[in-house]
């Protein structure tokens, strides 16, 4: 899981880091607003963590920014000192999925984020059939299949696939699909991305002909998208 964190203070901001990276995941803390508007242009996110009181704007409307811009509903948590009832009913009115406040305690942190999760992007099943014609996904086996056919496909093309696939219509920057594919701790060049992603294009066809859509978004990253489906 990737996740975004908009905190002011360095000390809280680095120990939810901390806790994020002991429990599997990987993390970008930012100070203020303003440089995380910069990079959500840019980069995206599994789940965003925002304080309320920040030095430049403040978390409503950094959560309203991102209900209005961001083409994927990312899960949005407050972790903040605001504690009032009314503070908490607003935010959730706002549409933040949960409402931490401070002091923060690790385990509550981390089960709070998962229970997050869990609602808003189920784990999917170890072994399962994916069937998004003209193609067959069959995780238990690793393999792929168009129209019957089976398509050759690398270890991390396929997993490169899968991950698009589950995450039809979410606009995924290079990083992001880096670090979920190859690893959070990957040093790998992004340039690895597009050149498995030109591959994958190529050899799973996915052509609007076929229903289906990759594309490259600017600056960003790319998207898969569905095409005429009833």
């Amino acid at each position: 899981m990737r996740v975004a964190i908009v905190e002011d203070d360095t000390h809280v901001g680095q120990l939810m880091c901390l806790w994020l990276e002991e429990a599997g995941h990987s993390s970008q803390h930012y100070l203020s607003g303003k440089p995380f508007l910069q990079v959500m242009a840019r980069e995206s996110f599994d789940l965003v963590i925002l304080d309320w009181m920040l030095p430049d704007t403040s978390g409503d409307q950094l959560l309203a920014w991102l209900r209005a811009n961001v083409d994927w509903q990312i899960p949005v948590i407050f972790v903040t000192s605001r504690d009032t009832e009314e503070d908490i009913v607003h935010g959730l009115n706002l549409g933040a999925d949960d409402y931490i406040t401070k002091p923060v305690r690790r385990n509550e942190f981390l089960a709070r984020l998962g229970a997050v999760l869990r609602r808003t992007a189920p784990a999917p099943a170890k072994d399962e059939l994916l069937d998004l014609p003209p193609f067959r996904i069959d995780t238990a086996a690793r393999r792929i299949a168009r129209d019957g056919q089976d398509i050759d496909l690398t270890q991390k093309e396929y997993e490169l696939a899968l991950f698009l696939f589950r995450n039809p219509g979410r606009l995924l920057s290079r990083r992001h699909l880096l670090e979920s594919v190859w690893g959070h701790q990957s040093e790998i060049n992004t340039r690895t991305v597009d050149t498995h992603i030109s591959r994958l294009r190529t050899k799973m066809a996915l052509l609007p002909e076929q229903g289906w859509r990759l594309s490259a978004v600017y600056n960003h990253g790319y998207r898969l998208e569905r095409l005429n489906e009833t």
